[in-house]
């Protein structure tokens, strides 16, 4: 059965992030390393494994500045360059989680006349995240 979205939180360190209404998911890859030798069978190239690469996750929410230290935070991560320890964890009907070690590569806000006030931000993983699942 589906578990909805609603409760998911980003932390950054120990500071959740708030007003948060979307969480991009980690796009784990894989590069390839071409093996194929002259006397490789069947006419097709031959692949290995290369790096893995865990991608970049996208936050998007209403901007609610100094009314939320962690947002203020990932504007500091983004200023300073700083790497930092990030936990997204699902709802407790979904029994996960991701721990990972990102840096902050792009923080936005936005006011249009008809929406409320805005803002996004861009985390690229960096080094191996972890997925954590527990019987829920």
């Amino acid at each position: 059965m589906a578990t909805r979205s609603l409760g998911t939180i980003l932390n950054a360190g120990t500071q959740k992030i708030g007003g948060l209404t979307s969480i991009g998911g980690l796009e784990l890859s894989s590069d390839t390393i071409d093996v194929t030798t002259l006397d490789s069978s069947g006419g097709y190239r031959e692949f290995i494994n290369g790096f893995k690469d865990a991608g970049e996750i996208t936050v998007e929410g209403f901007f609610l500045g100094a009314k939320d230290a962690g947002q203020q935070a990932l504007y500091t991560l983004f200023e300073s360059g700083a790497s930092e320890e990030f936990e997204v964890v699902f709802p407790a009907e979904a029994g996960a989680s991701w721990e990972f070690t990102g840096i902050v590569t792009g923080y936005s806000t936005s006011a249009d006349l008809e929406d409320p006030l805005a803002f996004s931000g861009t985390i690229k993983v960096s080094g191996k995240p972890t997925l954590t699942t527990t019987a829920a």
